[in-house]
């Protein structure tokens, strides 16, 4: 049935008019039915049409799990295991590939259209959908098991403050501390492992960002939502097949330098482009913020370390740790727990230099208290130590009321 669709519809269709191309394969679908002398119910009827639109038009079988809102991430590991991520957790669905040729169309559908191809020369591919979603596929021989498919969905509505306190995510007192210390412009890092919500965590602090300074993100993938009105984005564009055009997110970091930026706001540092960032938040660009992988706030002073090795300008690593104490004024750290709950289970000032080792206080810490119900329980405390940076949010007239350290704490 399918097959017969195909063959009926015009090869040089306009596939961008979606109105058009549905009213088309509508048509023409009611028109072979008929031809065929197939009898089917409404219900039937109506189920045929949306499974072969979605092969026609979709991304086949995953595509209900693409419009599902409660679905933040498909992972597709061949044709016969698809996951999903559906309130912090992978469920494992009963949607099912023909075969690994099914799974490569499917693929090939999603990245053609961005100009971006995957075969045995070019065997992975990351992309961005026109909806913002980010793809990575990857096919044989490196993947083993069959093509296996990610897509990690973008939210149309981006999370707000409020909704990270009714999440648990922080607390009332944190986001006013937060937003004092972007306010303030403090250079802050938030850090975390893959899935604990880093890049939200940094769209919401992004946001406290005032709407009179100019901003500029530089992401692999954009994902960024920045709602201010002066705002440049900037994304990085890997090789072309003859591997020439690539253009760094080191190369967009040395650039944005000339661009007259009041802050930088980085999505992820990887690689050498960790040095580029820590000097421009010591020559005058205070207040610049990105995200790192680690899994504590000292992780995330060795991975900056490693990071600015990768570099390349052969530093000693006093000098690094130098560059990175006097750049850093606050690491947030955010986890994705056993519950499937994301919380900032760490926020910490870095203080400066004692000998070689960088000094860290903890400012605000989650303590567990135990499992209720599946869900994990436990407080967010202030640690009652004030910040040695609290002279910098006096000299922007920013006072905060004395529970924000200690009074009033919140049991999750």
């Amino acid at each position: 049935m399918q097959n017969r669709l195909i063959a009926e519809l015009d090869p040089r269709m306009d596939l961008t008019n979606a109105v058009e191309v549905k009213r088309t394969v509508e048509e023409t679908f009611a028109a072979v039915l008929e031809a065929e002398g197939i009898s089917l119910t409404r219900v039937e009827r109506l189920r045929l049409f949306e499974a072969i639109s979605a092969e026609i038009l979709g991304f086949g079988p995953i595509e209900p799990l693409l419009k599902d809102p409660t679905v933040s991430e498909v992972m597709v590991n061949g044709p016969d295991q698809v996951y999903v991520e559906q309130s912090g957790k992978l469920v494992l669905t009963d949607v099912r590939f023909q075969d690994d040729d099914h799974v490569m169309r499917v693929i090939d559908r999603i990245v053609s259209p961005l100009g971006r191809r995957v075969d045995e020369s070019s065997p992975t591919v990351d992309a961005r959908l026109p909806d913002g979603s980010r793809v990575n596929a990857i096919i044989p021989p490196i993947a083993l098991n069959g093509p296996t498919l990610t897509i990690r969905k973008f939210s149309k509505d981006p999370l707000l403050v409020e909704d990270l306190i009714r999440f648990g995510t922080f607390t009332a007192e944190m986001a006013t501390f937060l937003k004092a210390c972007v306010e303030a412009r403090l250079n802050v890092v938030v850090s975390g492992g893959t899935g604990s919500g880093k890049t939200t965590m940094l769209n919401v602090i992004s946001s406290f960002i005032p709407d009179d300074e100019r901003i500029v993100t530089i992401e692999n993938a954009a994902e960024l939502q920045l709602r201010q009105e002066h705002v440049v984005r900037l994304e990085s564009r890997p090789s072309n097949i003859e591997g020439k055009g690539e253009v760094t997110i080191r190369d967009l970091v040395i650039n944005s330098l000339r661009m007259r930026p009041d802050r930088i706001v980085v999505g992820e540092c990887r690689g050498g482009e960790a040095l580029d960032m820590l000097q421009a938040m010591n020559t005058g660009h205070d207040g610049s913020m990105t995200t790192a992988h680690a899994n504590s706030p000292r992780d995330t002073l060795s991975r900056l370390e490693t990071m600015c090795l990768m570099a390349g300008m052969d530093l000693p690593l006093r000098a690094i740790r130098e560059q990175i104490a006097s750049a850093v004024d606050l690491i947030v750290q955010q986890e994705r727990l056993k519950d499937g709950s994301r919380k900032i289970t760490a926020v910490t000032e870095v203080q400066g230099m004692e000998g070689d080792v960088i000094v860290l206080q903890d400012v605000f810490i989650f303590e567990q208290t135990g499992m209720e119900n599946g869900k994990i329980s436990g407080r967010m405390k202030p640690t009652g130590i004030r910040p040695k940076f609290m002279s910098r949010f006096e000299a922007y007239n920013i006072y905060l009321p004395p529970n924000v350290f200690g009074v009033g704490e919140r049991l999750f």
